[in-house]
């Protein structure tokens, strides 16, 4: 067997560490200037964690906004956790850095996309129940275009 490096998942995993740099700093010194995040993620991921009717309400996905309010960020090596505001009803969430697909700071332009392989609830469940198992492929990461996230 010939040995390669993975670049993709590097990439990957450089890129989550990005964004949980950039969290830890948000969390310890509060949101500089008009800096504002858009978080897009899969609701789906088996560590998520949102209230029921936010779950039925974005059963695939969901992006939500780091701007004005947010209280309780915390952020450790696998997601973070916060509680954002829904129409007047504080919600916390949890997060794994896993489940982002976007991540989205359009006040300096910059933004990622990590591409996934979708799975179906099978493929899921197999890969919970075979722990031996090699990790599956994370997909390719690549910086976003925000003309998507421009009003």
């Amino acid at each position: 067997m010939t040995r390669s490096i993975d670049y993709g998942n590097l990439m990957h995993d450089a890129m989550r560490g990005l964004i949980q740099t950039v969290l830890e700093d948000i969390a310890a010194n509060g949101l500089p200037g008009e800096h504002h995040f858009f978080i897009t993620f899969d609701t789906r991921h088996p560590d998520a964690e949102l209230a029921d009717w936010l779950r039925e309400r974005y059963p695939e996905e969901m992006t939500v906004v780091i701007q004005h309010w947010y209280d309780g960020l915390k952020v450790t090596d696998d997601g973070f956790s916060i509680t954002l505001n829904f129409g007047n009803a504080p919600e916390p969430l949890y997060v794994p850095f896993d489940a982002i697909s976007t991540f989205v700071d359009p006040s300096v332009e910059f933004g990622l996309r990590f591409e996934t392989q979708a799975h179906d609830e099978d493929d899921l469940d197999d890969e919970e129940d075979d722990a031996d198992a090699a990790p599956a492929p994370r997909g390719d990461a690549e910086v976003v275009r925000l003309d998507q996230f421009r009003k």
